[in-house]
């Protein structure tokens, strides 16, 4: 018998492995490429919002793998079907590694290489290929990719008059700042990553450099080439106002996460909110705003209704995201000394504060946009945000704050918000 890894497996409603209770395996070996593992552990799996004890592998029930090897842990709110998927794949290079190794000295080429196996390399090739893509995918933190886009997209249509502005040239102009703008957002994600790998351990161990399916120095490799072509494009393009917002973007980035003296702003809550706040409540929706009216369209620039309105309330809900993301995380953050509102004020405290921010910002986008003079703006401003209100309302009160990830599907909501928002900025006027 060997001794293999501890494994935690538990599924939520959606599907996703979220318990972390561990247990040792065994496993006997049964032949060179075989071996059976066994457990009789028992865990909690959450299904449809209730409660419900089964056992993911029951005694005596026997797993056989197809080589052998370690089968190793899980990541929290990782999808199953990835985590198996990934155990196999490691489990099949093994098996590779192996049959390489026992062929005969007298063995014929084709004896060792044939079609299938071409075959069977191309697939594990392709296989590796997508499962490197599937690690950046996360790694780029894909929920502030999607807020990104649809802020810059959001915010050059407000600087759209008529509709002969919807051109190529206006599709050139948002290309041109939708591009560097992602690459910027992978920088400043992938650089926090770079350095809470020992935090993200606790709070986030899903995250490729927190489970070890990328390396330090990928993650360095990424991070560089993501900050120098976004730059790199800026100066390319041109255009003043979006070469000042990726260049903002890139120092208050930097400064929230880099560990070096002066800097790892996100120690102080104060100065964390303040980054976060700068960045999607100014630098977005003034930047981008202004290349496209005049960089893009060659117009005077200047600041309208419906930009300081964007501003103003992106204020608001930039400090909700920058108050709400360390909910979660009280736990990590508590052991590495990142004094957090919600370490300092408790969960409970921070979060009815979120509520009450996002209700006052509903309330004035609707006193906002019932005063506009275009009555389909009217309309579309004062309904969305009581509708965005009253579905925040009944979504928050029901938030079981003891339970870690009922907070991160909560704060994960809050994003669907921000999006829904971005649709809505467009029909301000």
């Amino acid at each position: 018998m060997e001794s293999l890894q501890p494994v935690a497996l538990c599924l939520n409603r959606r599907g996703l492995v979220s318990a972390t209770q561990t247990r040792r395996f065994t496993a006997q070996r049964k032949s060179q490429f075989s071996v059976t593992v066994q457990s009789t552990h028992e865990i909690t799996c959450f299904q449809w919002g209730r409660q419900k004890s089964c056992s993911l592998i029951s005694d005596p029930k026997l797993l056989s793998l197809s080589s052998s090897g370690k089968l190793v842990g899980s990541h929290s709110f990782e999808p199953l079907s990835r985590l198996l998927r990934n155990t196999n794949k490691r489990l099949k290079c093994d098996a590779r590694k192996k049959s390489h190794l026992s062929v005969s000295a007298t063995a014929r080429p084709l004896d060792a290489d044939d079609g299938s196996s071409v075959a069977k390399n191309a697939g594990n090739l392709i296989e590796a290929v997508v499962g490197w893509f599937d690690a950046l995918y996360r790694f780029s933190r894909p929920h502030t990719i999607y807020g990104s886009a649809l802020g810059v997209i959001s915010v050059s249509m407000l600087a759209i008059q008529s509709p002969a502005d919807i051109s190529s040239i206006f599709l050139i102009g948002l290309l041109q700042a939708l591009i560097p703008a992602l690459l910027m957002n992978v920088y400043i994600v992938g650089l926090n990553q770079l350095y809470d790998i020992g935090i993200d351990k606790v709070n986030k161990p899903y995250l490729p450099l927190a489970s070890g399916e990328f390396s330090l120095n990928t993650g360095i490799a990424i991070v560089t080439v993501s900050a120098a072509l976004s730059l790199a494009m800026g100066l390319l393009v041109g255009s003043e106002p979006l070469l000042w917002a990726l260049g903002v973007s890139f120092v208050l980035g930097t400064a929230y996460s880099a560990d070096i003296p002066m800097l790892r702003w996100k120690r102080s809550a104060v100065a964390a909110a303040s980054c976060i706040l700068v960045v999607r409540a100014v630098v977005v929706q003034l930047g981008f705003y202004l290349h496209m009216q005049a960089f893009v369209f060659s117009r005077a620039a200047a600041l309208t209704r419906p930009l300081c309105f964007t501003m103003g309330f992106m204020c608001f809900f930039s400090i909700v995201i920058a108050l709400a993301k360390d909910i979660p995380d009280v736990d990590g953050d508590k052991v590495f000394g990142i004094r957090t509102f919600s370490v300092r004020m408790g969960k409970k405290k921070v979060f009815w504060m979120c509520v009450g921010l996002l209700q006052a910002a509903y309330a004035s986008a609707f006193i906002v946009g019932v005063t506009s003079t275009v009555l389909w703006s009217k309309i579309a401003m004062g309904l969305g945000h009581t509708a965005l209100a009253t579905i925040l309302w009944y979504r928050s009160r029901n938030v079981d704050l003891s339970s870690r990830a009922a907070i991160a599907s909560w704060y994960m909501f809050i994003w669907k918000l921000f999006y829904a928002e971005y649709f809505l900025i467009p029909l301000m006027r």
